[in-house]
Order: C-alpha cells, then structure tokens, then sequence
C-alpha cells in the first residue's frame, strides 16, 4: 500500500468521511432499535450527531499541570486508533494491504480501551476509578477469547494480511472462529449485559465522570468508530469478496446491519451481569468456541 492509498483509505473511505458519519448512524440506530423493542420512541434521526454538536458548545471542567494535559489526550489517542482500526478494514477486494495487516488492527482496536481505562484513574474520580477497574477485568474477560478466535483465522489461511483472510473461503471451523469474535463483541461495545464500566445507575458514567464538552464528545465518537470497527471486521471476514464492488459493499452494509440488530436484540433483552459472571461466561463458555478454531485451525495446518 503506497501513501496516497493510505492516506485516502484513513481520511476518506472507508476512514475519517464515512467512518464518523457511520459512526453516528450506528449510534442512532443502535439506541432506536433498543427503544423500539422496549415499546419506546427513542431518539430522533441524527441524535448522535446533534449531542456532539451540543457538546462542542459546552465547557470543560478545570484542570491544571499534567493531569489536564493527560486528560485531553485520551480520548484523542483514542479516536485516532479507532480511525486507523477502520482505515484498515478490508472492505474492498483489492485494497493493497501489507504483510501483517491484521496485527496492527488488532492492536490499533485496543487502544481505546486501553486509553479509557487510564483516563478513568487519570480523573481522580472515585466513579472513575470503579470505571476503569470494571474496564479493566472485562477487557482481559473478553480479550483472550477475541485473539484467539482471530488469530486462529489467520492460521486457517496462513497469513496475517486481512486482504487474504477475507478472500478466503468459509469453512465451518471458520465459523467457529466468526461466532467467538460475535460474542465478544457486547463486551467490547460496553452493551447489556456487559455494560459495567459506564453503568449510569451504579457509577455514573464510570471513566468518563469527569468529561464533558469537547473531550466528552470525543469519546462518544470514539465508541462509535468502535462500533464500525467491531461490526465491519466480522461483516468483512464473513463475506467472501465478489467480481463486482458494489455487491461487495452491499454485502458488507447488510451484514453490519443485522449485526448491530443482534446486539441491540441482546441489549434490550438482557441486564447488566456481575463482574464474576462475566469473567465466567467467557473463560468457562465462550472460551470453548475459540479454543476449538484454535485447534482445528492448528491440526488442519500439521496435516497439510
């Protein structure tokens, strides 16, 4: 990939231009969806982006010295891996990806939570340190299943470039391998029942107690650009590429859409879990689907 195609990939599509107003919609509708199951009317078209602007007109709280600067720089970590997760997603049949593509990804997509669990202890903040604490337990809860599952997909194809991985075809290990990464998702999207770091009627908004206005924003876009992230990995690992782009797109579109109604159907159907239940549905239940991609993915490599 030269730098004109990365630069176009991470500022216009399918990075910065579409990313963030998708990120926006997804928003939307993720939270229509659940209000419609809950017999609700929800919020209107565009919500996400007119709390954005609101907030843009909001100021922060008073920070001084290197804990203001620390805060501040969070959520702009955040936001720019989040970007660069979606710049690299193969959503396009050729999009000149390099050797170990999917290792970067993989990393670029922990970052925010990364950041969100030191933002939470950076506020100083009894609501945000529960946070991060929370934050910090889910993520290695669902972490260990997540790699797993991809990298055993990756081992499946015998290679880390993520154009490769969604070329080739599905098996049903594969879908093993697609099934773990789908339940990790909840987690990973802070949605019920895995909403423990942001509970609002237990800690307020955990980590992000302490936000507000621009910084506050940020985040929001943040964890919408997660959602993109989340959802067009599966979407594009789930569909093979065709000879036609726009069938690929489409494809890709409709696949992210019924993945965000069956989170916003888990969401709305289930409550918040405990810490420990959490820990063990994906050590004890999920962990079984990951592990068994991992080993068929390892004994179909020894055999050929």
């Amino acid at each position: 990939m030269n730098l004109l195609a990365a630069l176009g990939r991470f500022l216009i599509f399918p990075g910065l231009l579409f990313a963030v107003p998708a990120a926006w919609f997804v928003l939307w509708l993720e939270r229509k969806l659940v209000a419609l199951m809950q017999r609700r009317i929800g919020p209107p078209f565009g919500q996400p982006f007119f709390d954005f602007i609101k907030l843009l007109g909001k100021s922060t709280p008073a920070r001084f010295g290197v804990n203001a600067m620390l805060m501040r720089a969070w959520p702009l970590i955040a936001v720019s891996a989040s970007l660069g997760a979606v710049g690299l997603l193969p959503v396009l049949p050729t999009h000149g990806g390099f050797e170990g593509d999917l290792i970067l990804l993989l990393a670029l997509m922990e970052i925010p939570a990364i950041c969100l669990i030191i933002a939470g202890f950076s506020s100083r903040s009894l609501f945000g340190e529960i946070g991060s604490a929370r934050e910090a337990v889910l993520l290695v809860s669902w972490n260990l299943v997540f790699l797993m599952a991809v990298v055993s997909i990756a081992v499946l194809q015998r290679s880390f470039r993520l154009e490769d991985l969604a070329a080739a075809p599905l098996t049903s290990w594969r879908y093993f391998g697609l099934f773990a990464i789908l339940l990790c998702l909840p987690a990973k999207l802070h949605v019920n029942p895995f909403s423990l770091p942001n509970a609002e009627q237990e800690i307020y908004s955990g980590p992000m107690t302490e936000y507000a206005g621009f910084e506050l924003a940020l985040w929001q876009v943040s964890h919408g650009l997660e959602w993109i992230a989340g959802v067009g990995l599966v979407a594009a690992l789930a569909i093979p590429p065709s000879a036609h782009i726009w069938l690929d797109l489409a494809g890709v579109l409709f696949v992210g859409f019924i993945l965000v109604l069956v989170l916003s159907l888990i969401s709305a159907a289930t409550a918040r879990l405990a810490i420990d239940t959490t820990v063990r549905f994906y050590w004890q239940c999920t962990l079984v689907f990951a592990a068994a991609a991992m080993s068929a993915a390892l004994f179909t490599r020894l055999r050929s």
